[in-house]
């Protein structure tokens, strides 16, 4: 038996070879090693090319970029909400969605948020129902005088009465999340004590809160807020109605003194976001915003709430601003000029063939629901 042994092996033959046996051993052998190292090299790459296809998303894809249109200043709360929201879903959706804000208006105005949302204008946008009140009849409900004591009740009331009834007028968006801002109390340069101090009184409000007033005898004075303080200087009017943080935010409590607890009408707000935008998002994603609905309503209803008593708190201390409560019979004089205002609402909402009673009764209901 012949032996021969190589630099790293050791072969041994049953017989005796010759050159030619040696010349087709190696070369045998080299084609094998061939083949071994073509195998490695196609492992090696398919590893590299699975591992790549397992990436994050972040690592390989840019972030998907919304725009956010709102229509009022940027330290009110209906755009401290927004920058809120922005910030959570950037958060839990670890860097694939950005959201660009556009707060004054900048991109969509009050009026035109829900229709440039649809068209595209904005991905996202925040609008005011009560400034279009022929059109979100269902959810607009929540704007008559119904007594809510604070934006966290009447914020999660709005967004249940909207999940039950998903009204049509929604249809051509995604709903994001609802809320509404603190109930309307009326601010005024003289002490209002009585439905006879409320007589032709002239007060800035808009929407339901104007209807309100105008049951009670005062007379409303439509104008925007922004022009509000300079009005109340010059007696253009004599105070206001709106949600009490306005005292501080546009230091209503430098001219009115007085303030008497009303809890008037509310604001409804909706979120709202273009269909085709939604459609893009990945699954993860859709499930970010819509866990977000909820929280986003209660935040917002309690930072509302919040600020309100830190309004008050400032007016009463910087301003020596009194603050007033209707003895009860005189609270009932008021609720039973202010009855007929949801009565005709219910009439009308009947003829447009909605269960306008139940309605109703669904607000007060999720409003002793979400009174705590």
């Amino acid at each position: 038996m012949g032996h021969f042994r190589g630099a790293h092996r050791f072969f041994v033959f049953d017989k005796a070879v010759g050159p030619k046996d040696l010349q087709l051993f190696y070369f045998k052998e080299v084609q094998n090693m061939k083949r071994a190292l073509a195998i490695i090299g196609m492992v090696i790459f398919s590893a590299v090319f699975f591992i790549q296809a397992l990436m994050p998303a972040s690592g390989l894809a840019k972030p998907i970029t919304l725009s956010y249109a709102n229509f009022p200043p940027a330290p009110t709360f209906p755009c401290v909400q927004m920058e809120r929201w922005k910030k959570e879903v950037e958060k839990r959706t670890h860097g694939k969605i950005v959201i660009n804000t556009y707060p004054g208006g900048t991109l969509l105005g009050a009026k035109n948020m829900m229709d440039g949302v649809i068209a595209g204008q904005a991905d996202i946008g925040c609008l005011c129902m009560a400034y279009q009140p022929g059109r979100f009849v269902v959810t607009n409900a929540t704007a008559l005088p119904l007594g809510f004591r604070n934006a966290k009740t009447a914020s999660l009331a709005l967004l249940d009465l909207y999940k039950k009834y998903r009204p049509k007028e929604f249809e051509k968006v995604k709903v994001l999340t609802m809320f509404t801002c603190a109930p309307a109390n009326i601010y005024t340069k003289k002490p209002v004590r009585n439905l006879d101090d409320m007589k032709g009184l002239e007060l800035r409000a808009s929407g339901g809160v104007a209807q309100a007033l105008k049951a009670l005898g005062a007379t409303p004075v439509g104008m925007p807020q922004s022009a509000t303080p300079e009005a109340l200087q010059k007696g253009v009017v004599k105070g206001a109605a709106s949600s009490l943080e306005t005292l501080k935010d546009l230091r209503y409590a430098e001219t009115c003194k007085y303030v008497i607890m009303l809890n008037g009408p509310v604001y409804p707000f909706a979120v709202v976001m273009n269909r085709d935008s939604w459609k893009k998002l990945s699954d993860d994603v859709k499930k970010v915003m819509e866990d977000l609905d909820f929280e986003q309503a209660e935040w917002t209803g309690t930072y509302m709430d919040k600020h309100v008593k830190e309004s008050v708190e400032w007016s009463k201390k910087n301003h020596q601003i009194e603050i007033m409560k209707l003895s009860a019979g005189e609270k009932a004089k008021w609720d039973a000029l202010l009855e007929p205002i949801t009565e005709n609402w219910i009439r009308d909402a009947a003829e447009k063939d909605l269960p306008a009673e139940n309605i109703i009764n669904d607000i007060r209901e999720l409003a002793e629901k979400w009174d705590i």
